[in-house]
């Protein structure tokens, strides 16, 4: 009979990756427990873009159907809840529950994604993934040529100005305090005419989350339509780190072209390991993760290794 809490791989993370690492794995009669919690980053986004067949559907209708798909692989199960330790054991893996659930598996897939670290002005989250953005490939067409602000400062925000002056000429960068862009990175964006305001933001104002003023910490206001903002991120999860795996001086977990962590058998697949933050990418990055964890498997099936 069968163990129910003992699998061949875990997938930690049950969104666009990590489903798409489980149909890999279901179709190849790979026994998977996929472990969720079911808050995934973009919950507030209304509509994904740049995704081939699926562009503009809302984010959760795409994740709704890549679910029932992979549920009709008998092989797949699913645990609605969230895993808060990992632990090394003679033959793979431990994963506890935060209810204290224990499963076990030979291979271990995070599909997590990152936490967002959103600045701290009022307004800014509920806004977040419908009029502030972060990513001109996901959302800069439905705002192409709208009066755009850039919520950055430094590096990031000498970036953002030459990336999203193809979407909107009409560009203003505010840095939220003192700029600590170079003299150079000031003089090029200014031959550009973008504006550098250096005010202290108070608040955003806004209605149901589409922004339309930047409010001052001195009364003045400056009205907007979008803003481009890339807030800092964590781990979601941080059971790889206890396990041992490296990150990338981005704070992403460093994985080889194949998915591979710095464990050995531990994968990961998404917003967790690349810098690429979009839908597509993640349902790519979790087709080459499962198919390099059966593909590993079969090999030491196969006594290859």
């Amino acid at each position: 009979m069968t163990n129910p809490t003992n699998f061949e791989v875990i997938i930690l993370g049950g969104s666009y990756s990590g489903l798409s690492a489980a149909m890999a794995l279901g179709r190849a009669l790979r026994n998977v427990l996929i472990i969720d919690s079911g808050l995934p980053c973009n919950r507030q986004t209304p509509h994904s873009h740049n995704f081939i067949t699926q562009d503009g559907q809302p984010p959760k209708e795409i994740s709704m159907l890549a679910k029932q798909q992979v549920e009709k692989y008998e092989t797949v199960k699913f645990h609605n809840g969230l895993a808060t330790s990992g632990r090394k054991t003679e033959n793979g893996f431990e994963i506890t529950t935060q209810t204290g659930e224990q499963f076990t598996a030979k291979k271990l897939i995070f599909a997590t994604g990152v936490k967002d670290n959103l600045p701290d002005i009022h307004g800014l989250a509920a806004c977040w993934g419908i009029s502030v953005i972060h990513c001109p490939y996901c959302h800069g067409y439905e705002v192409k040529g709208a009066k755009t602000g850039i919520l950055a400062n430094g590096n990031f925000a000498f970036h953002y100005a030459q990336l999203i002056r193809n979407w909107s000429k009409d560009l203003t960068i505010f840095t939220n305090g003192k700029s600590t862009l170079t003299p150079e990175q000031t003089d090029k964006i200014n031959q550009h005419h973008i504006p550098i305001i250096e005010k202290e933001i108070a608040y955003l104002k806004h209605e149901n989350g589409q922004v339309q003023q930047i409010v001052f910490k001195d009364n003045t206001t400056f009205e907007v339509t979008a803003i481009y903002s890339r807030p800092d991120f964590e781990q979601h999860c941080k059971i790889p780190e206890t396990l041992g795996c490296e990150l990338t001086e981005q704070g992403l977990l460093k994985i080889d072209p194949f998915q591979k962590t710095t464990v050995a058998n531990i994968f990961a697949c998404g917003d967790n390991s690349s810098p690429l933050r979009a839908v597509a990418h993640a349902v790519a990055a979790g087709n080459m993760a499962g198919a390099v964890v059966n593909n590993t498997m079969t090999e030491e099936e196969f006594g290859v290794f």
